[in-house]
């Protein structure tokens, strides 16, 4: 611990030392609960972590803790670690096929490594001018290779837990409005760190170096550079020019960020100097939407929130509806029609236009805003789908072409132009009419206001005015891409106070949305692995008789207990289209594995011979108290040896106790031994073996179906013969009316 402590104070004397300058600095730190890692299956076995970096943090420092747990022979292991600012990250460490139209940024990762011979590992990680806001840390170890681990044994396991320390200057100074403002830099440490904020509608942001000077070099080159922007260790990122031999100094950016402090930093390439230069920035606005009236039912139709029953009137009719002219006001540069927002479940979100249509012109573009600015929101999959009405073209129409930006919209649709934003990637949709259908999906979008332009683009220069079509829109934020489609099942997952969703895939079915079928099985194979699974537990039916035979009518209602529930539970967790319940799932699987220990649990107690009353005691208490531990955890290893354990120290005991009184073995007759008991628990053994080790996810179906068996045929070996009291079947003598005659005591018992 105190080595720890150590390592701690290291780090908040190394923090603070870095980039010294007439800033005030301070250092702040943040840690997370350590948690278990888990192989990749999917998303679900990923553990998430969720940190908050302060707004003008200059420097990040996450010390990353991997430590060994208790197992034998743990090898060298990889733990994979994945960053990503804005929203959870998106991974693919199987290399699985993500559904179609999906935009896909996979986040940066690093890989901590453990070798055999060490017990934990630290990791340091640095971001210089992180992006303020969310960030989000994945780990997990590499992919599950199908072992299927029983609860309780040893086995190799890891701790991950990532701390954060930040250095955040707390009086960044704040470049104003064509304000120049002196500052000053010396190599190879120093660097001016500045923001400046970036109001909505701006089009273009300029920085301006006007004079510099130097001390200690060349008085003419003040080997300056200027970058805007944060590092957010994705596709967006700063943007970086060289000021070395120019005075003054320009810097301009397209489409920045709405709403926003932007950093500004500049820095100096020559060693042991000092520069001094003024610097001014401004912003530009391009265009700027007209105001809405004051009246809010001219700004935003009623019949918006009746969207549920007004919806599919809608598009019914915009098939139907005539052609529509653009209605642009004199002198707009943009249509800035008013979005609805309805927020249906928890990561489930709609957006809507008035009558879900659009008119989209080609004088000028349309901008839709999509309030995504919430950590909250960016657990799920924003998908954007855009339907060309072929009945509403007009003019020399051509296509639609759309960009969806977050921050910033991008209005320069016309041209051949990326739909990237100035520190942010765009993504680009297209509809004409050979293509009148678009789709475009994010899973987990970054936290932000996005944007969603579209303009008509025409298909001829000289007769490209008064053009416009009509365009559904669909916008929408859900849990899963697809619901996860027919293989597999959209879960919701938390880590703390943040919830996000992923798909858990059945059936061999992989992938974001489970519709990667490069594994999947077909059906023929589901049918074999259900049949199996099911028929095998028919095997049961050969110890219920023998019970019976011999008496045994409690040993035999428990034996079919089991054998129905393990049935129809099996017949119920099948993946894919193989499925039966007859009831509900947790009711089907507490009843199986209630049943599977109560049965061990009653044969070997019924292999000890102890008198009747004191028997189906031990029955009736064994049963309530497994019951109880099968609903606290049924997963758990003890939860079938401690039954086990308890009724062998009780069956030895009376097969000691026999044998001391009587002076010979118990059981007496060899026959017996080698017949019966032998063939029994080497049944026992193989069954359990092959349930503990040798079970994956590939071989499930049929090493359990050999567990089913091997259970099964060592009870009727391991079943004691009947006693000399009792015939056949076990049934009494007489039935006669009301009487119940037994011959064990010559009791009668009669029943009124």
């Amino acid at each position: 611990m105190a080595k720890y402590l150590l390592l701690c104070l290291w780090l908040l004397s190394a923090v603070a030392g870095c980039l010294a300058d007439d800033v005030t600095y301070v250092n702040e730190f943040y840690s997370k609960t350590p948690q278990k890692l888990a192989k990749y299956s999917w998303f679900g076995n990923v553990r998430l972590y969720y940190f908050r970096v302060p707004e003008d943090a200059v420097l990040v420092r996450w010390l990353l803790t991997a430590v060994r747990g208790s197992g034998f022979h743990c090898g060298d292991q990889n733990i994979a670690v994945h960053f990503r600012a804005g929203a959870p990250p998106v991974i693919n460490p199987i290399l699985t096929a993500f559904p179609n139209s999906s935009a896909i940024s996979l986040a940066y990762n690093l890989t901590v490594n453990v070798h055999s011979g060490q017990a934990i590992n630290v990791t340091l990680f640095n971001v210089t001018n992180p992006v303020p806001g969310d960030w989000f840390l994945a780990a997990h170890l590499p992919k599950d290779d199908g072992k299927i681990e029983q609860q309780g044994l040893p086995s190799c396991s890891y701790l991950f837990q990532p701390q954060m320390f930040v250095r955040r200057a707390a009086d960044t100074p704040v470049l104003q409005a064509n304000i120049p403002l002196t500052q000053t830099v010396t190599a190879p440490l120093k660097q001016a760190q500045l923001k400046v904020f970036v109001p909505e509608f701006a089009s273009r942001l300029n920085v301006f170096i006007h004079t510099c000077s130097v001390k200690g070099g060349p008085a003419s080159d003040c080997g300056l550079s200027i970058s805007l922007g944060s590092t957010s260790l994705g596709q967006s990122s700063a943007i970086t020019v060289n000021c070395s031999a120019e005075e003054p100094c320009t810097f301009s950016v397209a489409n920045p960020p709405w709403n926003t402090w932007v950093r500004v930093t500049v820095e100096i390439s020559q060693p042991n100097v000092t520069a001094t230069f003024s610097i001014s920035a401004n912003h530009t606005v391009g265009c700027k939407p007209s105001s809405v009236p004051s009246d809010f039912n001219a700004s935003l139709p009623l019949e918006l929130f009746s969207l549920r029953s007004s919806s599919s009137n809608t598009s019914s009719n915009a098939s139907t509806a005539p052609a529509p002219r653009a209605n642009i006001s004199d002198g707009a540069c943009v249509q800035n029609p008013s979005v609805f927002r309805e927020e249906q479940d928890v990561l489930s979100i709609r957006f809507a236009v008035s009558n879900g249509n659009l008119t989209v012109a080609s004088e000028v573009p349309t901008m839709l805003a999509l309030d995504l600015d919430s950590a909250v929101d960016s657990g799920g999959a924003l998908v954007v789908q855009l339907d060309l009405n072929m009945s509403s073209l007009f003019g020399a129409f051509g296509s639609i072409r759309a960009c969806l930006t977050p921050s910033a919209p991008v209005l320069q649709l016309n041209t051949s132009r990326s739909c990237d934003a100035a520190f942010m990637k765009g993504y680009s949709l297209r509809v004409s009419s050979n293509e009148t259908k678009a789709l475009l999906r994010i899973p987990f979008p970054e936290a932000a206001l996005w944007y969603l332009s579209l303009q008509t683009i025409c298909n001829s220069s000289t007769a490209c005015r008064n053009t416009s079509a009509m365009v559904s829109v669909s916008m929408s934020v859900s849990a899963c891409v697809d619901d996860c489609g027919p293989y597999g099942e959209c879960r919701l997952l938390r880590t703390h106070s943040y919830l996000y969703a992923a798909c858990v895939c059945k059936a061999g079915w992989l992938g974001w949305s489970c519709s990667d079928g490069s594994a999947a099985q077909s059906f023929s194979r589901q049918l074999s692995a259900a049949l199996l699974l099911t028929l095998s537990n028919l095997l049961f039916i050969p110890p219920i008789c023998v019970a019976l035979y011999r008496g045994y009518h409690v040993e035999a209602a428990v034996y079919f207990f089991t054998m129905f529930f393990s049935t129809f539970y099996h017949a119920c967790d099948q993946p894919g289209v193989t499925v039966m319940c007859i009831m509900d799932y947790d009711t089907l699987q507490f009843c199986d594995f209630l049943g599977s220990v109560v049965a061990v649990w009653v044969t070997i107690v019924c292999m000890a011979r102890l008198k009747e009353p004191f028997k189906y005691v031990l029955f009736m208490a064994g049963t309530l108290i497994i019951a109880m531990v099968m609903q606290l955890d049924r997963r758990g290893l003890w939860n079938l040896l401690g039954p086990v354990l308890f009724a062998l120290v009780i069956m030895v005991t009376a097969w000691v106790y026999r044998s001391v009184t009587r002076h010979h073995c118990y059981p007496p007759n060899w026959k017996r031994w080698v017949f019966f008991l032998l063939p029994g628990m080497l049944s026992a053994l193989i069954g359990v073996c092959v349930y503990v080790f040798a079970q994956t996810d590939s071989n499930y179906y049929y090493t359990h179906s050999i567990w089913h068996i091997m259970v099964a045929t060592s009870v009727v070996f391991l079943l004691p013969p009947r006693e000399k009291h009792v015939p056949p079947w076990g049934w009494p003598h007489k039935l006669c009316g009301y009487k119940i005659c037994r011959n064990q005591k010559e009791e009668l018992y009669t029943v009124t």
